[in-house]
C-alpha cells in the first residue's frame, strides 16, 4: 500500500478504501509491505521506552529481557492479523455477507493502521497527557477505518447489514486489542521474573 493511499485513508476514507479495493493487493504483498513493517512500531516503542525511561511506567528490565518482550509482542501482532481476518470473515457470514478471505484479510490488515502508527507520536512527544490524547485519536481513527472500510471492502449497500457488521467487527476488534494489551503485560511480568 502506498503512502498516498494511506493519506487518503486518513483524510478521505471513502476514496482511500475504494482505491485500495480496486488495486487488489495480494495477501502476501499486503502482509509483507504493510503489516510486518507497521507491526514493528509498537515493539520497537516498547523496547525504546523501556530502555530510555526505565523506572517510570515501565518495569525495570535488562536490555535482553526488553528485546525478548518486544519480539514476543511482534510475533503476537503478526499472528493476530490473519486470525482477525478469519474472525471478520465468520462475523460477515453471520450477517449474511459472504466475503472472500482476501477481502477479510485486506480489511484486517489495514484497519489497525492508526494504532500501529500511534507510538511514533509517543517517541516524538514523551508526555503522558499528550500520549493519552494521541492514543484516543488513534482509537477514533481506527473506528473510522472500520466504519468506512466495511461498505467498501465488503461491497455493502444495505445500511442495516453495514451497521450490524460494524458493531460486530468493532466488538471483536476491541476484544482483540484488549487481549493484545493484557498479553503484553503478562509477557512483561513473566520476562521480569526470568533468570
Amino acid at each position: 500500500m502506498s503512502l498516498l493511499n494511506l493519506f487518503w485513508l486518513f483524510f478521505a476514507p471513502n476514496k482511500g478504501w475504494r482505491h485500495l479495493v480496486q488495486s487488489k493487493p495480494s495477501i502476501h504483498r499486503l502482509y509483507l509491505l504493510h503489516v510486518v513493517p507497521l507491526s514493528m512500531i509498537p515493539p520497537l516503542f516498547l523496547y525504546f521506552a523501556g530502555s530510555q525511561y526505565a523506572g517510570g511506567l515501565m518495569p525495570i528490565l535488562s536490555p535482553s529481557k526488553l528485546l525478548l518482550a518486544a519480539v514476543i509482542l511482534f510475533m503476537v501482532e503478526l499472528v493476530a492479523v490473519p486470525v482477525m481476518a478469519m474472525i471478520v470473515r465468520q462475523l460477515a457470514e453471520v450477517a449474511e455477507i459472504h466475503p472472500s478471505y482476501h477481502d477479510s484479510f485486506t480489511f484486517a490488515a489495514v484497519a489497525p493502521t492508526p494504532l500501529w502508527l500511534a507510538p511514533i507520536a509517543f517517541l516524538i512527544f514523551p508526555d503522558i497527557a499528550l500520549s493519552l490524547v494521541v492514543l484516543t485519536l488513534a482509537i477514533l481513527a481506527t473506528i473510522g477505518f472500520i466504519y468506512y472500510g466495511i461498505p467498501a471492502v465488503f461491497r455493502l449497500k444495505d445500511r442495516g447489514h453495514t451497521m450490524l457488521m460494524f458493531g460486530a467487527v468493532l466488538t471483536a476488534g476491541a476484544i482483540a486489542w484488549g487481549f493484545l494489551m493484557v498479553s503484553t503485560l503478562v509477557v512483561l511480568g513473566s520476562i521480569q521474573n526470568l533468570y
